[in-house]
């Protein structure tokens, strides 16, 4: 099926494009539309189904109960994730941030010495990290003593193979890194950077959130320790991800929150834990949301995510040349013809990023402008800010025609010759 086919058939499963039939959405990085399925599997589970999860002995609850822990199956499934391996978060903020918090706990004692840091120990991320893959591992370091090292980016914003095993030492302990940059596209080589934690023994953690909704992701046959990932980037709703950790792990990592629900016996002086998942979803869960997760999975897996992944490498594609052959416009990321994702950030010479985002949406293109939540990244290029467009499976080729001719037009509206 084609870059045009997928995406112009598929688009009237978004009732977004019948409310705006000339808008071209180009900000799925940031968050995607959803399809009639999603939003009507959360709003029928909310109108006929809803009730408390994990509580109580009536119909209701056991039946609301059975259809959260169906789209959890269902999202692990997507994901390649075994049983008990895929824990409901708020986000996958959230989630990288309950692994980090769990080393902290074991680290001060109050879990497995397996995962504890110990001053001198190290964490290696790369200068590419969302800040949700990067600050949660500065606090930890501060609270352990650990030393926090990182992977440079070379002036296209990209970080090698053979930088990360320039940077990892025996005393490397945890590496952190993104399968895809939400800026450059990139694709990281997982199961390569699985190999070299392996060889000091080194715990691993995947942000896969610019991943999973664009390509097939097998989190086991990867080998990754943990990996994180949200809906809301994946055609689901807001305010639930998931985190995958493989079960031997999540079985000794200390819950980073607390209460009723994740336990099995409480005391006035102690608490013993639920086995993961459920020792790590204290309080009311995001049932609905769940549901609407399940569904997306369902969505995209009818799709066939190998098609998913070549309808978006013509999107990509598709986008490199049009931005290559625009003057006065430079492409961040992997050079033409190398492998990459939908995504293209660029730099217009002599027109701030923010300007040309607004320039562009006046004529009905939608992007994302700013330092897209990697400041270390930007810095490293040189710019505040890039221009940001990123795909879906709705996107097609008249999406990035229309992104290129209105591209096309910035330098000479705002007056630059040179």
């Amino acid at each position: 099926m084609t870059t045009r086919t997928l995406g112009r058939l598929r688009r009237t499963d978004f009732p977004y494009y019948a409310a705006h039939p000339d808008v071209v959405y180009l900000d799925s990085g940031a968050t995607s539309q959803r399809p009639e399925t999603v939003i009507s599997a959360e709003a029928d589970f909310v109108r006929a189904d809803y009730a408390a999860v994990h509580r109580g002995s009536s119909v209701a609850t056991g039946e609301a109960t059975w259809a959260f822990e169906a789209a959890r199956e269902r999202v692990g499934a997507f994901v390649g994730a075994g049983e008990r391996e895929l824990v409901w978060t708020a986000g996958a903020t959230d989630a990288i941030n309950m692994i980090a918090l769990g080393i902290s706990d074991a680290s001060q004692g109050l879990g497995s010495a397996e995962l504890a840091l110990s001053a001198g120990d190290e964490i290696v991320v790369t200068e590419a990290e969302h800040h949700a893959n990067l600050i949660p591992w500065q606090r930890l370091a501060a609270r352990t003593g650990a030393v926090l090292r990182h992977v440079a980016v070379d002036a296209d914003g990209l970080w090698s193979l053979d930088e990360m095993r320039g940077a990892v030492s025996s005393r490397t302990r945890l590496i952190a890194f993104p399968h895809v940059s939400n800026v450059t596209g990139q694709i990281a080589p997982v199961t390569d950077v699985v190999g070299v934690a392996a060889e000091v023994g080194a715990l691993t953690v995947l942000d896969a959130c610019q991943s999973v909704p664009h390509m097939p992701v097998d989190v086991s046959a990867l080998g990754v320790d943990f990996a994180a990932f949200s809906a809301h980037k994946m055609l689901g709703p807001t305010g639930i991800g998931a985190l995958y950790g493989r079960a031997e792990l999540l079985d000794v990592l200390p819950p980073a929150r607390t209460g009723g629900s994740m336990i099995t016996t409480v005391t006035m002086d102690e608490a013993e834990f639920l086995p993961a998942p459920n020792r790590f979803e204290a309080g009311t869960q995001p049932v609905s949301q769940a549901i609407g997760f399940g569904a997306a999975a369902d969505y995209l897996a009818s799709l066939g995510m190998s098609d998913v992944r070549s309808h978006e490498e013509g999107i990509a594609q598709a986008l490199v040349e049009t931005v290559t052959r625009t003057p006065g416009v430079r492409l961040i990321g992997p050079a033409p013809g190398a492998e990459r994702a939908a995504i293209a950030s660029v730099i217009v010479d002599g027109v701030h990023a923010h300007d040309v985002g607004q320039f562009l949406d006046d004529r009905g293109v939608t992007i994302r402008t700013g330092h897209h939540c990697a400041q270390p990244l930007h810095r490293a290029l040189g710019v505040p800010a890039t221009v940001r467009a990123s795909a879906s499976v709705y996107t097609d080729i008249d999406d990035v025609s229309r992104f290129g001719e209105a591209l096309g037009e910035v330098r000479d509206y705002f007056g630059v010759t040179t």
